[in-house]
């Protein structure tokens, strides 16, 4: 499957498994810009899988409303850049919802989904990957599949997860990330980082789209250096893998300094295409100054 197929067929699983459980955002109905949802409001019929305005922080607040009246909320975020309308949703109310009323009341049955990060052509209002505003924010959870597999794993852990999950999906990968991915339920563990390619002169760490430019980071750094790069995949931004990423405490054996390689400070440049390419040869700038260090 591709990361498209592998969440839809993660939702029907979902649907299928608990009949208290309902699909909502802008365009769902017919499948969504990017076909997630495609079918399932055939499959499962319009009082569970449907439509809402073009209003974010509605469509955060109803699912909210949901969650706490026991309802599997599953909503969708068309495009992450206009999740901001929902924050003060998102941050104040659902991340605080267990804590205000001592446990009385939560919305752990609250997931949401975007679609995020940039295509080379999406301009600044479609190309951004907002996660980081989130990431500090207690009684949320956060992931970012890299590929299909992930994808589904992720999905279900977040619907089934006691704690209101964000997932942020790449969008370039929707169609371009292809698994084996298994058609029965299964989950990947929300706060567990992955090695994906092992090495010991230098550790990389990412997520979402950004791993698959780590991996062809770590290519061109043994080609032309000749040393090997630990490659992580985070997959969970809140909460992180401290234990993974810093085992045997890093931090206080390290040979070089630690390196941030980040997007530029600018919203998303239309004219970058491919758009990774630029952070692909900052990266191994990057790597090729700590190995001289």
């Amino acid at each position: 499957m591709n990361m498209y197929q592998a969440i839809n067929n993660g939702l029907r699983i979902a649907m299928t498994k608990d009949p208290n459980a309902v699909i909502f955002g802008e365009d769902v109905g017919f499948g969504g810009v990017f076909r997630c949802t495609i079918n399932l409001q055939k499959e499962f019929g319009k009082e569970r899988v449907f439509n809402t305005p073009l209003c974010e922080q509605g469509i955060a607040g109803f699912g909210i409303g949901l969650a706490t009246a026991g309802v599997t909320a599953i909503a969708e975020i068309q495009f992450a850049d206009y999740i901001f309308p929902a924050f003060d949703q998102l941050v104040n109310e659902a991340a605080k919802i267990r804590y205000r009323s001592g446990g009385e009341f939560e919305c752990g049955k609250l997931t949401v989904r975007a679609p995020c990060g940039a295509v080379g052509h999406g301009g600044l209002y479609h190309s951004q990957s907002p996660e980081a505003y989130f990431a500090h924010t207690p009684g949320l959870k956060i992931v970012m599949p890299r590929g299909a597999k992930q994808a589904k794993g992720l999905l279900l852990s977040c619907i089934e997860e006691p704690d209101p999950c964000i997932m942020f999906e790449p969008k370039i990968l929707y169609r371009a990330a292809i698994d084996d991915v298994p058609t029965a339920h299964y989950k990947i563990e929300i706060g567990k980082a992955e090695v994906v390619r092992e090495g010991d002169a230098v550790t990389l760490v990412g997520w979402g789209t950004q791993v698959h430019v780590l991996l062809e980071v770590a290519d061109l750094v043994q080609e032309e250096l000749g040393a090997s790069c630990e490659v992580i995949d985070l997959i969970s931004i809140l909460p992180w893998d401290t234990e993974l990423v810093c085992k045997e405490e890093c931090f206080l054996h390290l040979e070089a300094p630690i390196q941030r390689v980040t997007g530029w400070d600018t919203p998303f440049p239309h004219i970058f295409e491919p758009f990774y390419l630029p952070d692909k040869w900052r990266c191994f700038a990057a790597v090729k100054n700590i190995l001289n260090y």
